[in-house]
């Protein structure tokens, strides 16, 4: 599907995509059309499975190591979009996640005796981060 596809000429950003439902994501997006950014904490990992694996569905593939609950990297990784793509990101898919050693060490206790602490190692990947970063670099992006 390489030059068309539903999402020809769009440009999308997946965070969490060297497995999972972030490689499923890319992929269907590539296999629509779409250039797709994906991101991961392993370089190897990346280029290996994932990469390959979108550029097989016919998008262009752009691997970029980013760790999502660090907000330079993030910041870089928007810099660098904005830079490469004009301006344009069409689609953003926040599927980076850190919590599951945090959850896996509260297994078996009740959920009112988690510290509060734990929302933070939940959703500082995911979610603030990315939603922050959204935020401030509404007004540079195109519509």
């Amino acid at each position: 599907m390489s030059g068309g596809g539903r999402l020809s000429g769009r440009v999308c950003l997946v965070t969490g995509a060297s497995r999972g439902v972030g490689k499923g994501v890319a992929l269907q997006l590539a296999e629509a059309g779409a250039t797709v950014y994906i991101t991961g904490r392993q370089q190897e990992t990346l280029a290996r499975a994932a990469a390959a694996a979108v550029s097989a569905r016919g998008g262009r593939c752009v691997p970029l190591v980013c760790d999502s609950s660090r907000e330079e990297e993030v910041a870089a990784l928007f810099e660098r979009l904005r830079q490469a793509e004009g301006g344009r990101l069409d689609v953003l898919v926040s599927n980076a996640f850190s919590g599951v050693g945090a959850i896996a060490a509260l297994h078996g206790r009740p959920f009112w005796e988690s510290p509060v602490t734990l929302w933070d190692q939940i959703n500082n990947a995911g979610l603030r981060v990315y939603c922050r970063k959204t935020t401030e670099s509404c007004g540079t992006f195109k519509d």
